[in-house]
């Protein structure tokens, strides 16, 4: 995600820094990116090994121009075997990085199984320039990309699954995959409500909790904690869908 208080200058300046290839960069594009007014950032692929210790992850860059293009790098960031140093390359397009893929970690670069999210679906829409667009005009709000945190999220999400209390809970599917989850982020959304349950005041909280397994894939669960209870005593329920958290809210809010 892009951090709201880096300029892009100094972005680019700490992309550029801790690349270990920077200096493979054609001159021409170095220049180019020396008059970016803003840029986006966001996490495009991940892997993890625990058995290994590898991890990668592939965040891209998108810049807008002061010519109105645009010009997008490509940030490998990894470890390997035994070693915890991180370290990063980065590239002019995805096709590079497959490339340094398969040179750090010996996988096939075409057709490869091992990164299907980053080797799949080659063009993508331009929505990393289009949420540019609107933010350099000063339009709508662009949706942020997820601030995910690495720790003990397959045990979070155990216990987030082990305390809801309603009979339509996730069942052992989703329970099997979150065992692969290794990072999180918990999110509070909008729409908790306060009502009245025998004469007393209750109210609603709705919460995400967003999970990245090892696959690369997410899976959010959706929290609802309440007090509507006939003694009042604080109750989770845990949903699948937003739209069913937010279902069984209103059916708790009319059946008090």
């Amino acid at each position: 995600m892009s951090d709201p208080y880096e300029t892009t200058e100094a972005h680019l300046d700490r992309l550029l820094g801790r690349a270990l290839n920077s200096y493979d960069l054609p001159d021409r594009l170095v220049e180019r990116l020396g008059t970016a007014l803003a840029h986006s950032s966001s996490l495009y692929t991940t892997h993890h090994s625990p058995a290994t210790g590898i991890w990668r992850e592939t965040h891209r860059h998108t810049y807008l121009l002061t010519d109105g293009g645009s010009v997008s790098l490509w940030e490998l960031a990894y470890r390997l075997e035994g070693d915890r140093a991180v370290r990063h390359e980065v590239f002019v397009s995805k096709a590079e990085t497959c490339l340094a893929v398969a040179r750090l970690f010996g996988e096939a670069t075409a057709g490869a199984a091992a990164d299907p999210v980053l080797l799949a679906g080659e063009e993508e829409p331009e929505g990393d320039m289009t949420a540019l667009s609107v933010l350099f005009a000063g339009s709508a709000p662009v949706q942020r990309h997820r601030d995910y945190a690495v720790e003990h999220s397959a045990d979070h999400a155990r216990r987030v699954l082990r305390r809801a209390e309603n009979a339509d809970r996730p069942g052992e599917p989703v329970a099997t995959r979150l065992r692969s989850a290794y990072a999180h982020q918990i999110t509070q959304a909008f729409g908790g409500r306060q009502c009245l349950s025998d004469g007393r005041d209750a109210g609603f909280s709705l919460y995400e909790h967003a999970f990245v397994l090892l696959d690369g894939s997410e899976l959010s669960l959706w929290e609802v904690e309440h007090t509507v209870t006939p003694d009042g005593r604080h109750m989770c329920e845990v949903y699948e869908s937003e739209c069913a958290a937010r279902e069984a809210m209103e059916l708790r809010a009319r059946v008090r």
